[in-house]
C-alpha cells in the first residue's frame, strides 16, 4: 500500500523527491535536534494522485487524521479546540524551490469559537483576533477563490475610517470588525461560508496547495526554471508558532552568508511583533538581523548557533526563516540558499579553503551560466528608468551607442571613434562590417538563433533580436516604440542583450572584471575575491575535463582572443566570412564568368587573400588544429539583393536611361540562381562538386599557409572540413579533389602537406550512414545548428519569432532546441553517428562546432554521447571549459548534489 503521509521525525534531506525541498529539510533540522515546531508532510506522491483524479487517494484522509492525532496528544492540545487551541500552518514545498509559487495558509483551526480561547490562552485579544483576520484572508484568496485586492482594500478603508496607516493600530475590536468583513465578502463573492469546522479547514487547505502546483505563476517559474511539470508538491502540517504576540516575538529571514557577494557572516531581515509572511511581504520596513542582538540577545546567540550548525552540516550557504515566540527561538525553514553568479564563485571557493567541501565539489557548485553573467558588462539597474522596448535577449551584455541603420554608417561613425548600435529589422551578411563597427545590435525580428544573433554572439557582440514593438524605417533612418515614441538616427541608446530590454539614453554600466582577467590576466584588486575565485575554478575544470574546447574563430584576431581565453584549436573557420567586403567583387567575377578563363582569374585573385588569412589564423593557433570549412553558403548571397537590383533597373528605364550593363548582368545572374529554398539548395558540398575551380583555389590557399607557417618556424595544424554531406559519394569525390591540390602544393613546394579530411555531420541522413561517411572522414564535426533545423523541419531564421514562445508555453519543449540540444531527437542522431562512425574508424576524432558547442547543458550531452571537443564562440571559451570540467565530475561520482 502505497504511503502518503510522513512525520518530520521519519524523514532527512535524502527524500526530497518525496517529501519536497521543504519537508525534507524540516525533517533534517528535526534529526539535527535543532527547534522545529513538530508537525507531518503529505507527500508529491498523493499531490500526482490528487491531480491525476481530482481526488484524493485512497487513504491519505486516513493517514492525515493518524498523524493529527499524534500531533495533538503531544502538544495535549485539540486542533480547533475552543479553549486553548492547537493551531496549524499548511505549506507548499516541491522538489526544487520556487520561492513565492505556490500557496500557504497559516492558523488552520480558528473559528468563531476558538479564536475566543486563543484570545483567554494567550492573554492577548488583538492577536487572537489577529491570528484570525489572516486565516480568513489567506483560506478566502488561495482555496475559495477570492480575488486577494478585495481583502486588501477592506483593509485599507478600515484602516481609512481609524486615520492610521498602519494595521498596527487597529485594536482587537478592530479586527474582530475587519473578520466579519472577510466573511460576508466570502459569502458574497462565493455563495459559500467560511468554514468553521478546524479538520475541513486542513483538509481543504492541503488540496488548495495541490491545485497550486499547475496555478500559472508556478507553471511560468517551472517553464524559466526548466523544472519539469510533472513533480507536484509535498505539503507540510506544522504546528503554528507566533511572532505577532508582541514586542518580544517577531519573525525573520537570515543566510549564512552574504547571497549577493558570498562574504561570511550573518545576513537578514528582523521584524518584530509580526508573522513570517510579513517580513517576506514587505508590508512593514525591517531591521536588519544584527539588530536582533540589541532586542533580543539569547535569541540572536542561539541562531547564530543554529546556523553555524546548518552551514557545516549542508556546506553550503544556508537560507533560514526563523520566529522567535516570547523569547523562544523556532526554526521554521532551511534551504541551500540561492545567489548571485558573483556569490557563486566565492562561497565555492571559500568552502574549498575552509575545508567543508573538496575542491572537485566546489567545480559541482558553479555553472557555465553564472560565468558568462560575470564575463558581460551590465547595467546598472537601479539607475535605468523604463525601457522603450524589449526583445529576445540574443547574446548576453550591456552596451550603449547611438542608433545608426545601415552598415556604411556605423563603419563610418565607428571610424570617426563614435560608439554605434546597428538597428536593422533583421541583418544579412552584407552587415557583418557594421556588426563589428557596432556596440550592440538590435533587429525588430529574428530570434535567438537569427544571423543577427548567431554572429553577434560569435564576435561576443551584444544583441537584442525581435523587439517587434519597434518598427524600424532604414529609409527614414529612425525608428518608432509602440507608444508612438520616435528615435532619429544619431540617438544614444542602451541594449541589454542579458534581459533583451532597450533603454533611451546612455544607462551607466559596470564593468566586467573577470573579463579583463581573462583577456589580459589582470586580477587587478576590486573584485579579486570572485576573480580569483573563477580562476581556481577554470583551472580546477582544466584539470578534471576530458572534452578539449575549440573555438570557431574566422580572424586570425578571434583566433588569438580565443587562445587567450583558454581554446585548444579552431573547431571550425567559416571562409564565407573571408568573401566579403571588398573581395565580394571578386566572387561577383567568379560567379558572372561565362568561360573558364575568366572564372580562373577571378578565383587567382581571391587564392592570395585567402592564403593570408589562413597565414594568420595558423599563426594564432601554432601547433594546435584549425578546421578550415570550405565555401558553404549558397553564392546567391555574396550577390545584391534581387529586390534592389530590380529597382535600380527600373528607375533608370523610367527616368529614360539605359541601365547600368553590370547591375543588368548581376540581375540575370541572380535569377538564373534565385532557388525557393536556399539553405537546402546548391550551397556546400554541392557548391564544390558543379563550380570547377572553387574547392582546388580554397585548398591551394590552405596549403600554401601551411607551407609558408612551416618554412617560417611554425607548427601548422590546418585539417579541411567539407561541409553538408549527404552521401558518401560527395565526400569521396571532393576528397579525391583535396587530396591532389595537397600533393600539388607539397611537390612544388617540397615542404609535405598533410591536412586532415573530414566532414561536417549536419543532415539527418550524414548521421545515419556515418558509418559508410567515416570511411572517407577522417574526423567529424557536428554542425547541430543545421542538424537541428533539418532534422526538425525548422527554418531557423524564422520559426523562433514566429512560434517558439508558443510551443514553450504549451510545453512542446522546454527549450529551445537551437539553444540547448534535442536530445530526445537530434541528440540519437549524434549519437548513431558516433557509434556508427566509430565502428568503421575507430580513431575517427569527432567534435561539435554548432551553437551548443557553448551552451552548458548541451556540453554535458556531448561528454556522455564520446566527442573528443566542443567548439564555440571565443567569448565561450571559458563557460565550455567550465561546463567540460563539471560534466567529467559525474564519472566519478561528484555532483551538486545539495
Amino acid at each position: 500500500m502505497v504511503r502518503y503521509v510522513y512525520d518530520f521525525t521519519e524523514g532527512g534531506r535524502d527524500m526530497a523527491d518525496l517529501l519536497g525541498g521543504k519537508g525534507a529539510n524540516l525533517a533534517e533540522m528535526t534529526g539535527l535536534g535543532l527547534p522545529v515546531p513538530p508537525g507531518f508532510i503529505v507527500t508529491t506522491a498523493a499531490c500526482r494522485a490528487f491531480l491525476t483524479t481530482g481526488a484524493e487517494p485512497d487513504g491519505m484522509s486516513q493517514e492525515v487524521s493518524r498523524h493529527l492525532s499524534v500531533l495533538e496528544a503531544a502538544a495535549g492540545r485539540g486542533l480547533g479546540q475552543p479553549d486553548d487551541p492547537l493551531l496549524l500552518s499548511v505549506r507548499s514545498g516541491a522538489r526544487f524551490s520556487m520561492p513565492g509559487m505556490m500557496e500557504t495558509v497559516l492558523d488552520i483551526g480558528l473559528n468563531d469559537a476558538s479564536v475566543l480561547g486563543l484570545a483567554k490562552a494567550s492573554g492577548n485579544e488583538r492577536f487572537a483576533w489577529d491570528s484570525y483576520r489572516r486565516l480568513v484572508q489567506m483560506f478566502g484568496s488561495t482555496v475559495m477563490g477570492v480575488d486577494a485586492d478585495l481583502f486588501e482594500q477592506a483593509m485599507t478603508r478600515l484602516k481609512e475610517r481609524r486615520g492610521t496607516p498602519d494595521d498596527l493600530r487597529l485594536d482587537a475590536s478592530d479586527l474582530a470588525e475587519l473578520v466579519e468583513t472577510y466573511k460576508n465578502l466570502i459569502r458574497v463573492v462565493t455563495g459559500d461560508y467560511f468554514p468553521q469546522s478546524p479538520a475541513e479547514q486542513l483538509r481543504r487547505a492541503v488540496l488548495a496547495v495541490f491545485r497550486s502546483w499547475n496555478g500559472e505563476r508556478a507553471r511560468l517559474y517551472r517553464r524559466r526554471e526548466h523544472i519539469p511539470d510533472d513533480l507536484g508538491t509535498a505539503v507540510s502540517v506544522q504546528r503554528m508558532v507566533f511572532g505577532n504576540l508582541g514586542p518580544d516575538s517577531g519573525s525573520g529571514v537570515a543566510f549564512t552568508r552574504d547571497p549577493a557577494t558570498g562574504r561570511s557572516g550573518l545576513y537578514g531581515d528582523y521584524l518584530s511583533n509580526a508573522q513570517g509572511e510579513d517580513v517576506v511581504a514587505g508590508i512593514r520596513n525591517t531591521v536588519p538581523l544584527a539588530e536582533l542582538e540589541r532586542l533580543d540577545a539569547a535569541s540572536y546567540q542561539q541562531l547564530r548557533d543554529h546556523m553555524r550548525t546548518l552551514e557545516n552540516h549542508y556546506r553550503d550557504l544556508c537560507d533560514i526563516e526563523f520566529t522567535i515566540e516570547r523569547g523562544k527561538l523556532w526554526m521554521l525553514q532551511t534551504r541551500v540558499g540561492k545567489r548571485t553568479a558573483e556569490a557563486a564563485f566565492a562561497i565555492a571557493a571559500e568552502l574549498v579553503d575552509e575545508g567543508l567541501i573538496t575542491p572537485a565539489e566546489g567545480l559541482s557548485r558553479v555553472g557555465g551560466e553564472g560565468l558568462a553573467r560575470l564575463m558581460f558588462p551590465r547595467f546598472d539597474t537601479d539607475a535605468t528608468g523604463d525601457p522603450l522596448a524589449h526583445g529576445l535577449p540574443a547574446s548576453p551584455g550591456a552596451a550603449v551607442g547611438a542608433a545608426v541603420f545601415d552598415s556604411t554608417e556605423a563603419v563610418r561613425r565607428a571610424g570617426a571613434g563614435e560608439k554605434v548600435v546597428l538597428v536593422r529589422q533583421e541583418t544579412t551578411p552584407d552587415d557583418l562590417p557594421g556588426m563589428v563597427a557596432a556596440q550592440a545590435v538590435l533587429t525588430s525580428r529574428g530570434g535567438k538563433t537569427s544571423h543577427a544573433a548567431v554572429v553577434a554572439r560569435g564576435m561576443g557582440k551584444v544583441c537584442v533580436c525581435g523587439a517587434e514593438e519597434l518598427v524600424v524605417d532604414a529609409e527614414a533612418r529612425r525608428f518608432t516604440t509602440r507608444d508612438g515614441t520616435v528615435v532619429e538616427e544619431g540617438t544614444v541608446v542602451s541594449v541589454d542583450g542579458s534581459t533583451g530590454a532597450v533603454y533611451p539614453g546612455a544607462a551607466p554600466l559596470v564593468d566586467s572584471a573577470v573579463m579583463r582577467y581573462l583577456e589580459t590576466g589582470d586580477r587587478g584588486e576590486r573584485s579579486a575575491q570572485v576573480v580569483d575565485a573563477v580562476a581556481r575554478a577554470l583551472q580546477q575544470a582544466d584539470g578534471t575535463r576530458r572534452l578539449e574546447v575549440r573555438a570557431n574563430a574566422d580572424t586570425p584576431e578571434d583566433a588569438a582572443r580565443a587562445r587567450r581565453f583558454g581554446a585548444q584549436g579552431v573547431g571550425l573557420c567559416r571562409t564565407e566570412h573571408m568573401f566579403l567586403g571588398e573581395r565580394r567583387k571578386l566572387v561577383e567575377q567568379m560567379i558572372l564568368a561565362d568561360d573558364s578563363a575568366r572564372r580562373e582569374r577571378a578565383l587567382d585573385a581571391l587564392l592570395p587573400l585567402q592564403r593570408q588569412d589562413f597565414v594568420g589564423i595558423l599563426e594564432a593557433m601554432d601547433g594546435l588544429p584549425v578546421t578550415i570549412r570550405l565555401l558553404d553558403p549558397p553564392l546567391h548571397e555574396f550577390l545584391p539583393d534581387r529586390t534592389e537590383l530590380a529597382v535600380r533597373i527600373a528607375t533608370a528605364e523610367g527616368h529614360g536611361d539605359r541601365p547600368d550593363p553590370h547591375d543588368t548582368e548581376l540581375l540575370d545572374a541572380v535569377n538564373r540562381m534565385h532557388e525557393e529554398n536556399p539553405m537546402l539548395g546548391l550551397r556546400g558540398v554541392r557548391l564544390g562538386l558543379v563550380v570547377p575551380g572553387l574547392v582546388a583555389m580554397q585548398v591551394r590557399a590552405i596549403a600554401e599557409a601551411v607551407v609558408e607557417r612551416t618554412r617560417a618556424g611554425g607548427s601548422p595544424e590546418a585539417e579541411i572540413m567539407v561541409p553538408l554531406v549527404g552521401a558518401v559519394e560527395e565526400l569521396r569525390i571532393e576528397r579525391e579533389e583535396v587530396e591532389r591540390v595537397l600533393a600539388e602544393v607539397s611537390a612544388e613546394s617540397g615542404v609535405p602537406v598533410t591536412c586532415p579530411v573530414g566532414t561536417m555531420i549536419e543532415l539527418p541522413r550524414a548521421a545515419l550512414t556515418a558509418g559508410r561517411i567515416a570511411e572517407q572522414a577522417e574526423f567529424f564535426s557536428f554542425g547541430t545548428n543545421d542538424l537541428t533545423q533539418t532534422t526538425w523541419g525548422f527554418s531557423r531564421d524564422d520559426v523562433e519569432a514566429a512560434f517558439f514562445s508558443a510551443y514553450l508555453d504549451k510545453g512542446v519543449f522546454a527549450a529551445s532546441p537551437f539553444e540547448t540540444i534535442d536530445r530526445e531527437g537530434v541528440g540519437r542522431l549524434v549519437g548513431i553517428a558516433v557509434a556508427e562512425g566509430r565502428a568503421a574508424r575507430p580513431d575517427l576524432a569527432i567534435g561539435v562546432c554548432g551553437e551548443h558547442g557553448g551552451d552548458p547543458e548541451s556540453v554535458h550531452f556531448f561528454h556522455a554521447a564520446g566527442l573528443d571537443y566542443v567548439s564555440c564562440s571565443p567569448f565561450r571559451v571559458p563557460v565550455a571549459r567550465l561546463e567540460a570540467g563539471r560534466a567529467a565530475l559525474s564519472e566519478t561520482g561528484v555532483s551538486d548534489s545539495r
